[in-house]
């Protein structure tokens, strides 16, 4: 049984330093190999294991094609969506028995929720026998009021009926907001004060779809975020405890029999 997450989520969300700290942090219990699957990367700050651009990288799409960068990013994922029973299973067979991966994720939000190609990725992975979760990472200064929240919960619910896997949706760059107060409000909303917010900022005729999108996010607990603060050692572990529990990884691990001391003889005597 193999493990992975697909990290994803807009760009300038902080997908790819959520990976670098993930690295640096998995050093020290030895469990994650990254890979890259961004044919627009420039550069990483850790190591990659398997890297989409020594397979085909947006430049030579672009220059070869004569396609723009959004045209060039889907030729290229729609490329590796035909390729992967050959390129992608052969490198993850060079992997040998690491079995906990980590995927970092192009930015274009199309990618996870208008086309199939991500879908058809994690198929292939579940074929192979991988459990999946997906990380949606969300800029937490992107948050600064009810709409933008309510946005950012319809773009996560995209992402997860798209992609049909287990998710956790987190706050990143927590280090970076200056009132925390208000990011927590949204951590645990009340629904009839996003309802009320929401009826002020928009147009009254939409009162009714107001209601409904309060309702989405209360009644069926569909979208919930978790803060990240990568400053906080503590704090990355309570996000990889609740991955973790996603994709059950450590469940199959034997368990551990303490050894007791032999009765003593006394205590028979009492």
């Amino acid at each position: 049984m193999g493990y992975a997450q697909l990290v994803i989520g807009p760009a300038g969300s902080g997908k790819s330093t959520y990976c670098s700290s993930l690295y640096q942090y998995g050093q020290t219990i030895g469990w994650t190999i990254h890979i890259n699957l961004d044919p627009a990367a420039v550069n990483f700050d850790y190591p990659v294991a398997i890297d989409i651009r020594e397979f085909i990288s947006l430049d030579d799409v672009m220059e070869e094609l004569g396609l723009g960068p959004n045209g060039g990013l889907i030729y290229c994922m729609e490329h590796l969506e035909e390729n992967l029973d050959d390129w992608l299973t052969e490198e993850l067979e060079n992997l040998l028995d690491d079995d906990y991966l980590v995927f970092d994720c192009p930015g274009q939000i199309e990618l996870f929720s208008h086309v199939p190609v991500l879908k058809n990725f994690v198929e292939h992975l579940q074929r192979k026998n991988f459990n999946v979760c997906g990380v949606y990472l969300l800029d937490s200064q992107f948050i600064s009021d009810v709409t933008k929240f309510i946005s950012g919960c319809m773009a996560s619910l995209s992402v997860m009926v798209q992609l049909e896997l287990p998710q956790v949706n987190i706050l990143s760059k927590m280090d970076l907001v200056k009132n925390k107060r208000d990011i927590e409000y949204y951590l645990n909303p009340e629904p009839q004060i996003l309802l009320s917010e929401l009826n002020l900022r928009m147009a009254p005729q939409s009162e009714k779809l107001n209601k409904a999108l309060a309702d989405l996010v209360d009644e069926y607990s569909t979208v919930s975020f978790v803060p990240l603060d990568l400053r906080k050692e503590s704090s990355i572990r309570y996000v990889l405890s609740q991955i973790d529990n996603c994709i059950q990884y450590g469940e199959d691990a034997d368990v551990k029999v303490k050894d007791f001391d032999p009765d003593d003889p006394d205590d028979d005597a009492d």
